[in-house]
């Protein structure tokens, strides 16, 4: 077992120059942790940074089995924490074991996925026009691209899922993919978690040979950590998850830069669900048991949290919020990641049942307790008036509250969805018939969201390549791109092209003999066959 020590980890080494200081809390108990951590000075992030810039050359050159195989390894030190990791992750955030494990599992196989998505290499999007000496009036020169590292990335660990999306998450996995050094600023909530993970990538590091700088983390609470890091020359790209307002002026900050980054942030949404007639006369009930089952998964902590819901006024969708009501009854509360997080859930349920036009229909019978950060399952209903009238409800509240919207018409329905601000989903519960119906609604969604649900849930993001998690602004800061699957590869390269250079002096995958074989565009063909002149 690792005995924590709290400082940061800056290449091979520890550092811990303030005296400013900081614990974890257990969001069950509220009791402080025992592990005491250090916020990170100028000095120490610049030393970061330095390193990372310096570890650039030598990482991006790296060959592509060498870091296949250092995800794998970086997966295989994570798993040989063993219980350590999943104690640390339990005390530190207040979820469940199981959730841990399966948390766990998600960040390995990630690892792993993107192993193999490496190797099979045709993301790099190798283009080749070959030269034609003859052509008149003027020759056209061998022209050859590729996706190239950007360098030293910057990701910020998100509250919420502590091992998925933090530390050994997709945004450090990923730029370790395209070549890219990592320095990470540890989430302030779950400090030991963080540590434990990083001493696992940073042993992993060592084994596998990688050069120093290829990863650091430090840790901070207060603002000043993230936007020094952020605005450090050597930084070329970051990657945050986290709340609008935190994601805004990390945003503004990249943008104010002498030389502005791209800053990619995820910052949550609504998520609607629109129930549409042909479902509600099938499912009434089981779309109102499925529709709790996701408001309150992993206590309404995900930033795909289904906040409105809406359907017409009729009597299948009395049903539906009938069957909402009892199924909220049965939702025991449950403790939230941090006592900030559940004074704004706590805050942002005491605005909604002051607004008028609003009715509370549906809540956990059992009472959240304070003292555990508790939060309780609650379901309001409103009409569209009554949503005309609180535009407030188009606003995220993070936590397992949501509010159900019986409109008149169909024009209500496609008003309210153009009232949307950008979204990372939508879903739509209906028959094809449906689907035919109202393809008005599902027009301006397409324009809104950044994925489309049939018959599902938004939450339980499946890790894949076909997956997209990102939307408009405000859901992200740029909708181009994914912070979930293989496909967040490209936040982190751009393209570089080779203009009349010999064979010998090319990267690997823009040679003639294509010696990994893979998919290439060759003068407007895709092959993946070896150029023979």
């Amino acid at each position: 077992m690792l005995e924590l020590h709290g400082n940061h980890l800056i290449g091979h080494q520890t550092s811990a120059e303030s005296d400013q200081t900081f614990q974890s809390a257990n969001p069950s108990t509220g009791e402080s942790l025992p592990t005491v951590f250090r916020e990170a000075t100028d000095a120490e992030i610049d030393r970061a940074l330095t390193l990372a810039a310096n570890a650039f050359v030598a990482f991006r050159q790296t060959s592509v089995e060498d870091r296949a195989r250092f995800l794998e390894v970086c997966a295989d030190e994570v798993e040989a924490l063993g219980t350590q990791l999943i104690e640390s992750t339990m005390a530190e955030t207040g979820h469940p074991e199981g959730r841990c494990v399966g948390e766990r599992g998600r960040a390995t196989g990630q690892s792993r996925m993107f192993a193999q998505f490496l190797r099979e290499g045709s993301w790099v999007d190798a283009r080749i026009d070959l030269p034609q000496p003859d052509r008149q009036p003027l020759p056209k020169p061998d022209v050859r691209s590729l996706m190239f590292p950007v360098g030293p990335v910057v990701v910020f660990g998100a509250s919420n899922f502590p091992l998925a999306i933090s530390v050994f998450g997709a945004d450090t996995v990923s730029a370790f993919a395209a070549g890219c050094p990592v320095v990470v600023k540890a989430h302030p909530a779950h400090p030991a978690t963080c540590e434990l993970l990083a001493r696992a990538i940073l042993t992993a590091a060592e084994k596998c040979g990688m050069p120093e700088g290829v990863f650091s983390m430090v840790h901070g609470r207060t603002n000043a950590v993230g936007l020094a890091l952020v605005r450090h020359p050597e930084t070329v790209a970051a990657a945050f998850t986290g709340s609008l307002r935190g994601g805004r002026a990390l945003l503004d900050a990249a943008n104010s830069r002498p030389n502005p980054i791209p800053f990619y942030a995820e910052m949550g949404s609504v998520n609607p669900i629109f129930v549409l007639p042909g479902a509600l006369k099938e499912r009434s009930q089981d779309l109102a048991t499925g529709f709790i089952q996701s408001l309150t998964l992993g206590v309404g902590q995900f930033c795909t949290n289904p906040g409105l819901v809406f359907g017409l006024e009729s009597e299948e969708m009395g049903s539906f919020v009938n069957g909402t009501a009892e199924a909220a009854k049965n939702a025991a509360p449950a403790t939230m990641l941090h006592a900030g997080i559940h004074h704004a859930f706590v805050e942002g349920v005491g605005t909604m049942q002051g607004m008028s036009g609003l009715t509370l229909v549906g809540q956990s019978n059992t009472p959240a307790d304070p003292a555990k950060s508790q939060a309780a399952c609650h379901v309001f209903e409103t009409d569209a008036s009554g949503l005309r009238s609180n535009p407030e409800l188009y606003e995220e509240i993070f936590g397992p509250v949501s509010t159900v919207v019986k409109c008149a018409s169909p024009a209500d329905l496609e008003e309210f969805a153009s009232q949307l601000e950008g979204s990372l989903t939508a879903t739509i519960h209906g028959t094809e018939e449906d689907l035919a119906e109202y393809r008005g609604l599902i027009n301006i969604l397409e324009k809104r969201v950044g994925r489309l649900i049939f018959n599902g849930y938004p939450t339980g993001i499946e890790v894949c390549h076909g997956m997209h998690h990102g939307g408009p602004y405000p859901a992200s800061a740029h909708s181009y791109f994914t912070s979930i699957g293989t496909r967040c590869i490209y936040r982190f390269v751009r393209p570089l092209c080779f203009q009349g250079w010999p064979q010998s002096q090319l990267p690997e995958d823009l040679r003639d003999e294509n010696p990994r074989g893979i998919l290439r565009m060759v003068d407007g063909t895709y092959t993946r066959d070896p150029i023979t002149r």
